[in-house]
């Protein structure tokens, strides 16, 4: 495709020559394209269309490869690629829009790889035993398209490691096609450093060309794919075994590496899937239009609200917000194409002029393979390079400042800089049920909806029916609570104060409203919305068009073409959140009262944390080995307890719990007739109904699962438990442990019996047991539950947290190193593009995040076991800084103002102490806290009592350590007034004594 007057030193035309190969009957046009050239005479659309290029490694040459690809303004079908070089540590972070990744990796050592992006609508799966990777030889990647009104096609992407036997990989590859059955047609790629040009001359490498021949295979790239100033190789290969019509293939001249991109298309008459979304839009909604919004609302006679029915008052509201909702800001609907975006904004019309010049230089150099035409391209390119970081580094910055007050702005550029930005047009148009496709979208949502629905009653109705009479009334509890709630009156200051407290989401419910909208416009109907609220408390009704849940499907991980792989989001009525919290307010003053959830939950309750209840089971364990004694714990795994959860005995519980009258009456109501629908890519499906579980979204859901669950404390008084939400553990301390095991055997048949009759549905292969203590544990310790053997581990993982046997937390350091170690990828792909203040904002959204979870809990242990993730943190905060590897920290601490880890895990354990010395810790962690006696004007007054340490493992535990430090606390800190000064005040001079180390 190149003019004459480009042919300088090597002949592009000439490709292989037939007379000294087998190929001499082939007919294969094979040309070079510029991208220009590409762009102006090769059409992919509507065609089956595959490119391979070799990126050697795909952590630098990512962004290369995207912008290369939309240069092309087509998409490819596959794209496939070779010498990726991931690594499992560092992870792999990279999507295309619009496309499935499957890859394949070098196993033991680094390098090789492979990989294919799949484009969504194609119906692909990937075939596990041609995908595979075999050390110091080979890796393969292949997966299976299903054509419509053909037979299906098999893509293989390999890459050959160099120097290895190529009589071994023929023999790999000749393998690998035996395993692909039935009439296909198959097509091979990748890099196999094989050079189809010499192969006459290479008999291993002529055996293994005539295999390919034998079996029918043709080449499609017949000319060198590698051209340096020394040498021309084709290595780069795209082999077919069906010689399609209108067959295109080449190679495209670009630098992303040394190898160049090959291609080829051909017609498969594949009517091309217009890529559409669906918006519904509100027109108009401005300044000006919310203002007549609000006028005509103050204008509004709301008599028609003042009735005595809360369904006929709410449906009037309603009725009449809409109307004038929809007169000033008209809901619109319309699809729209997908357009090819500008990937790279920051270029401007001269540096895209460069972009070309510099492929222009690149062209003449792999033409004219001299040092004069090197010198230039090299020259010319490291320029451009500096000025184009220079520019998309001043196009992010500035995006950042716009969005500095936005955090989902934030993370959006954050995911464009990253390249894993995705949108809705990249979920899958069809999906499997029964393996059927199902493909029409009405059916789509129709099956989403159903199988939502479903979940729930599906588990409960496998659950074990228990007839024996002792158990019948088991989920009434023991303790019947006499005093009853009373449902107070709520005032127009009281709505006003909790919309205020409402996030701005602009998410929509059912009825197209956000809270935006309500907070602009509150004022204007306070007074009617505060009657119906009130007109419901009264009454115990809950407004049935408030039951309506609108249901987007979240992708969750595996499979996108499995409807078992999302999981539902639910939002519910923007003003049904309203009253849900009205009601809860008095609920949680009614609950505080008479202190009627159990000491043992920590899930969704004030002053109560995943951290707290970590720290209460550590100090029961530690303790207990301390006094040379066993601990048995069992991590029970529930089955959606939150799906599987009856209403009619949550009824019976809240009735026992006091929940009385009215208040039990407006209970019910809210949790009958409840329906559902669900939402997906501008289509809609049938409304369901929800027969149990909680309302996914709701406020009160999580309070009446609390309740729903509380009395599962009082089933066993030999056991301790700790409960947050539906992770729960069961555990108990004694001197024998085949005793132990027993008593832990026979309560635990308890408790499923217990599940059992409250519908809750309980895994018990995910459920799990360990032994702590310091003592000789025995190999062969065998515990059943209802028969059924309960696998033994040494570690697990708990609200987050890995506990190990001997409470090393080595493995959860580990886990959180291999973490950090995969985000500081991140962090060195941005750090050229980013400034010190956005570095920061990601230090903490990447880091951060991971090594502070409860890192009061597992963080008091050994410096050495602790110093991978202080050396980690070294490693980011230069990064942030953009400093050398080996610039002293101290300064860029203190001129971050953060913590090391060493005193981050000090200041978070002393935290703990401060609210021990405010007594406002749990009851149970609290009493192991004991103040030192003394007058009020004594100095020791905020000390703690010793506790006495036999073992290394107690002498380390949060609460040990945690006075020993207290303890140690200057008097003026250890008197501040309150939490936030406590931590001020130690953050400012412990980042002082970094300024005195320095």
């Amino acid at each position: 495709m190149l003019d004459d007057s480009d042919h300088k030193s090597y002949d592009f035309e000439a490709g292989i020559d037939p007379e000294r190969n087998v190929l001499n009957t082939i007919n294969v046009t094979c040309e070079y394209y510029t991208e220009e050239q590409f762009r102006d005479t090769v059409e992919i659309v509507n065609t089956f269309s595959l490119i391979h290029i070799n990126c050697r490694s795909l952590y630098r040459s990512f962004a290369s490869i995207k912008d290369f690809l939309y240069s092309l303004r087509g998409k490819f079908q596959i794209i496939a690629l070779s010498e990726t070089w991931l690594d499992e540590k560092r992870g792999c972070h990279f999507c295309i829009e619009g496309y499935d990744l499957y890859f394949v990796n070098r196993i033991k050592k680094k390098a090789g790889g492979v990989a294919l992006f799949v484009n969504c609508d194609l119906k692909c799966k990937k075939v596990e035993c041609m995908s595979v990777a075999i050390d110091d030889l080979m890796e393969s990647v292949t997966v299976e398209l299903d054509i419509e009104r053909r037979s299906n096609i098999i893509v293989t992407c390999i890459y050959r490691k160099p120097g290895s036997e190529i009589e071994l990989f023929t023999e790999a590859v000749e393998d690998l096609l035996s395993k692909a059955k039935g009439n296909k047609t198959l097509c091979l790629c990748g890099d196999y450093n094989i050079d189809l040009c010499k192969e006459a001359n290479d008999k291993a490498a002529s055996d293994f060309f005539e295999l390919l021949f034998g079996k029918g295979f043709y080449p499609l790239i017949i000319k060198p794919s590698r051209i340096t100033d020394k040498s021309e190789t084709l290595i780069d290969h795209i082999f077919i075994n069906s010689l399609e019509s209108n067959i295109i293939s080449g190679l495209i001249i670009n630098d992303i590496s040394d190898h160049l991109p090959v291609f080829f298309t051909f017609d498969l008459n594949m009517k091309r899937k217009e890529e559409v979304g669906f918006v519904s839009h509100r027109r108009l909604r401005n300044n000006e239009a919310i203002n007549k919004f609000r006028q005509d609302l103050m204008e509004v006679d709301w008599k028609e609200v003042y009735v005595n029915e809360v369904n006929v008052a709410y449906g009037a509201f309603l009725n009449t917000y809409l109307a004038l909702y929809d007169k000033h800001c008209p809901l619109v609907s319309f699809k729209y194409k997908k357009k090819n975006k500008n990937m790279k904004p920051w270029i401007t019309k001269g540096l895209a002029n460069a972009c070309k010049k510099k492929n222009n230089l690149y062209r003449d150099y792999i033409t004219q393979r001299t040092k004069n035409a090197e010198m230039k391209y090299k020259v010319y390119k490291n320029k451009l390079v500096v000025i184009l970081r220079k520019a998309k580094k001043d196009y992010y910055n500035k995006l950042f400042q716009e969005n500095k007050n936005n955090i989902k702005g934030i993370w959006n550029i954050f995911k464009e800089v990253l390249g894993n930005k995705n949108t809705p047009l990249d979920r899958p148009n069809y999906f499997i049920k029964n393996n059927q496709v199902v493909e029409d979208k009405t059916e789509v949502v129709n099956e989403f909806n159903s199988f939502f629905v479903n979940v729930g009653p599906t588990l409960a109705n496998l659950i074990r029916k228990n007839d024996d009479p002792e158990y019948e009334e088991a989920w009434k509890g023991e303790n019947r609570v006499v005093n009853s709630i009373f449902l107070a009156d709520t005032t127009i200051k009281e709505i006003v104060a909790i919309v205020e407290n409402c996030k701005n989401k602009k998410s929509t419910d059912c009825d197209g409203i956000d809270m935006v909208i309500i907070k602009k416009t509150l004022d204007c109907i306070s007074i009617p919305l505060c009657y119906i609220f009130n007109l419901s408390l009264q009454s115990g009704v809950f407004p049935d068009r408030m039951k309506v849940a609108k249901v987007i499907p979240l992708y969750k991980s595996g499979d996108k073409h499995s409807f078992n792989n999302y999981r539902p989001v639910s939002l519910l009525s923007q003003f049904s959140k309203v009253l849900e919290k009205l009601f809860a307010q008095r609920l949680d003053s009614f609950i505080e009262k008479y202190q009627l959830i159990n000491e043992n939950q920590f899930g969704f309750r004030k002053n109560r944390s995943t951290a707290l209840a970590l720290l209460t089971f550590i100090d029961d364990i530690s303790s207990a080995t301390n006094n040379n004694k066993y601990t048995v714990g069992v991590f029970v795994d529930l089955k959606k307890a939150f799906d599987t959860l009856q209403h009619s005995i949550l009824i019976s519980k809240l009735y026992n719990y006091g929940v009385r009258g009215v208040a039990l009456n407006w209970l019910r109501s809210y949790l009958e007739n409840r329906s559902q629908y669900v939402h997906y890519l501008g289509n809609t499906s049938e409304r369901l109904k929800i027969v149990c579980g909680v309302p996914q979204g709701s406020i009160l859901g999580p309070k009446r699962f609390n309740l729903y669950i509380n009395d599962i404390c009082d089933v066993s008084k030999r056991l301790n438990s700790i409960l947050f939400a539906d992770d729960t553990n069961f555990y108990c301390s004694g001197e024998n442990l085949k005793d132990l095991v027993e008593i832990m055997t026979s309560e635990m048949l308890r408790l499923k019996i217990w599940f059992d009759v409250n519908k809750l549905s309980l895994n018990l292969t995910k459920t799990k047991f360990m032994i702590f203590g310091n003592r000789v544990k025995e190999d062969e310790v065998i515990m059943s539950i209802d028969g059924e053997l309960i696998e033994r581990v040494t570690e697990f993982r708990f609200l987050g947290v890995i506990v190990d046997e001997n409470l090393t937390w080595k493995s959860h350091i580990e886990y959180i190193r291999k973490k950090m170690v995969k985000n500081i990828y991140i962090l060195g792909n941005v750090r050229d593009l980013l400034d010190y203040k956005t570095m920061r904002i990601l230090y903490f959204s990447l880091f951060f995040s991971y090594f502070s979870y409860c890192i009061e809990v597992w963080g008091n242990t050994y410096e050495n076991t602790i110093k991978p993730l202080n050396l980690l943190q070294k490693k980011v905060i230069r990064m942030i800084h953009n400093v050398k590897y080996r610039e002293h920290t101290n300064k860029l601490f203190i001129k971050s103002k953060l913590l090391k880890l060493g005193d981050l895990v000090k200041l978070r354990t002393l935290l703990i102490m401060f609210k021990a010395k405010n007594n406002i810790l749990p009851f149970k962690l609290q009493r192991v806290f004991l103040l030192c006696s003394g007058g009020e004007d004594s100095r020791r007054k905020f000390y703690f009592k010793h506790q006495l340490a036999r073992t290394t493992q107690r002498l380390m535990s949060p609460t040990v350590r945690g006075i020993r430090l207290w303890n140690s606390l200057h008097y003026n800190l250890k008197n501040c007034i309150n939490l936030y000064c406590f931590k001020k005040c130690y953050m400012l001079k412990t980042i002082t004594q970094y300024e005195e180390c320095e």
